[in-house]
């Protein structure tokens, strides 16, 4: 197991055993459990992620801490929009549908404004940032 899959895991575990809270970096932060399918091996793959809820809409970002290359997770989606997602102790269906243009810079600045680690995360890296709105279903 990768330091980031052991990493992960443990965030997984101690975010299902508190009803969504997670402690360290994390504490106080929106923090969701984001399924996906993997998009060469059809595996159920599960991240723990920051999310922003604005304007009655739910969103990710696939920031991998201003690194050069999109997180895995993001090319998961791209391929299978069906996901599912864990926030507190509520699991629903959703599909997860990439931002574009001013709406994503609106709602990225946001997220920014809010957390400004997002702020340097895009500053160190030469890529846009993907925005993912999370959109239930019914």
């Amino acid at each position: 197991m990768s330091e980031v899959q052991d990493w992960n895991r443990k965030i997984i575990e101690e975010f299902r055993a508190n009803a969504g809270r997670v402690g360290g970096q994390f504490e106080g932060a929106p923090i969701l459990l984001l399924h996906t399918t993997g998009a060469r091996t059809g595996e159920a793959r599960v991240n723990p992620m920051m999310y922003l809820d604005f304007d009655g809409r739910r969103f990710v970002f696939a920031s991998k801490a201003g690194a050069d290359a999109d997180p895995d997770w993001y090319h998961n989606l791209v391929a299978h929009h069906d996901v599912t997602v864990e926030v507190g102790t509520e699991t629903y269906a959703a599909t997860a549908v990439p931002v574009t243009g001013t709406d994503r810079d609106h709602i990225f600045l946001e997220q920014a404004r809010r957390y400004p680690g997002f702020a340097e995360y895009q500053q160190n890296t030469k890529r846009v940032i993907p925005v993912v709105e999370l959109i239930a279903k019914d």
